[in-house]
């Protein structure tokens, strides 16, 4: 085991340290000056958008070449735009949020955070493309809309191959492996909190798992769109909290985080590029933007024109990284706790409970369990729209579902370094 996780470490390095960040940034880039601009002209469109959202029902949405109309006892089922958008924040939001960046800053330093909030400005352009090309591609089946970044592959660029290898490297990674790295999140969580085994933790998680996929997207939606908003209020509520209360601390983490991020000092200058990967690589594990995960719930939302779902999926990475992500880093910064002492999520249960108390510990372990379940939920949806596209069989979709749950148990008992890298290879594939 030992071995396997030294070939993936290095794998997972050498991937992120000579091709993906260029890629990413490029592409980010590059949309960003496409769009004119977009996720900053349209902020404000964004909101209003998720406050008010269509009420366009499925059938007023005339049929096209690329559309089957199939209907179930005459009436299509279908989620809203309101739904799809937390559908994919829950699957955002999640043990990147609370671990990973405390991963980002054990390793890469405080600096690690100003890039995790680079790629959400620049990665939030990306997300509006993929978002909308989901929602002019997407298909009708009997019951719901499906699509994703497959189904343009092949229906916009005619090249069917490339969406069959993109429909398996989705669920690779994000049934498989980003599942086990929340799987191993939980547990350890938990663990540090509770003293719980985590084989026993695997079990639990296991079973609830099975119980929530094998209800279909419409108990996905209705369970993220119950959970979701009231988890990150409770979470952000807390962390501003503790961000007033240190309020006086604030300038000067800023200016810490700004200095390590360019390394300004000595210490900081010698991993520069140990910062600016972590800061990246965090990143993206936490808002997914331009992965190619998020069409796939934003091609289920009925919405009256494409661009709307692009742009409120463009503020679902804003929300990801600028807001929670940014919550957590302050709580571990202004706490003073030894950023090298612990990793993953024990030290934002460590910074917490410096703050609030021994409460602390146990109260990540239970937002840890909801956040990570939540995109556990998520996740599981992504590779279930690609294991359709690849073979639409009732039979294809149990095994495939039986597996995540599978990946679920595995990833309890791992260790969490090789859960990361195998997630950043598959991750860095897409």
């Amino acid at each position: 085991m030992d071995t396997l996780q030294n070939i993936s470490v290095q794998i997972s390095d050498f991937l992120w340290s000579y091709i993906i960040i260029t890629v990413l940034i490029c592409c980010a880039l590059f949309f960003t000056w496409r769009t004119r601009f977009v996720q900053f002209r349209l902020i404000r469109e964004m909101v209003r958008l998720l406050l008010h959202p269509d009420k366009v029902q499925p059938e007023e949405i005339g049929p096209d070449e690329l559309s089957e109309e199939l209907k179930v006892d005459g009436k299509m089922q279908h989620i809203s735009s309101f739904q799809a958008f937390v559908v994919a924040l829950a699957s955002r939001i999640g043990t990147g949020n609370l671990a990973g960046v405390a991963t980002a800053i054990s390793i890469g330093g405080p600096g690690a955070v100003f890039w995790m909030w680079m790629l959400a400005l620049l990665g939030s352009a990306s997300a509006f493309i993929e978002s909308t090309l989901a929602q002019l591609y997407k298909r009708r089946g009997k019951t719901s809309f499906y699509g994703g970044p497959a189904y343009y592959m092949k229906y916009g660029l005619g090249k069917g191959w490339m969406g069959i290898l993109f429909a398996v490297l989705m669920i690779v990674t994000f049934g498989f492996a980003y599942n086990s790295v929340q799987s191993n999140t939980i547990c350890a969580a938990w663990q540090k909190a509770f003293g719980f085994e985590p084989a026993t933790m695997g079990i639990i998680l296991t079973a609830l798992t099975l119980l929530i996929i094998f209800g279909g997207i419409h108990r996905v939606a209705k369970f993220s769109s119950t959970v979701v908003p009231v988890m990150a209020v409770i979470y952000l509520l807390i962390a501003i909290g503790v961000v007033l209360w240190n309020v006086t601390l604030l300038p000067k983490v800023v200016l810490t985080i700004l200095e390590n991020a360019f390394g300004f000092n000595q210490a900081a200058g010698g991993m520069l590029g140990v910062t600016v990967i972590q800061g990246i690589k965090r990143g993206l594990f936490s808002n997914e933007a331009g992965e190619g995960s998020a069409p796939n719930a934003a091609a289920v939302a009925t919405v009256s024109h494409p661009v709307k779902q692009g742009l409120i999926q463009a503020l679902g990475v804003f929300t990801d990284t600028l807001v929670v992500c940014s919550c957590t880093a302050f709580i571990i910064l202004v706490s003073g706790v030894d950023v090298t002492a612990s990793n993953g999520i024990q030290l934002t249960q460590d910074a917490l409970t410096h703050e609030i108390g021994s409460i602390g510990n146990p109260f990540v372990a239970v937002m840890i369990w909801l956040f990570a379940f939540s995109s556990i939920i998520g996740n599981y949806y992504y590779g279930e729209t690609n294991v359709r596209y690849i073979k639409d069989s009732k039979w294809g979709v149990c095994i495939y579902r039986l597996a995540v749950a599978a990946m679920v148990m595995i990833g309890a008992v791992v260790s969490l370094d090789f859960a990361w890298s195998m997630a950043d290879i598959t991750m860095a594939l897409l």
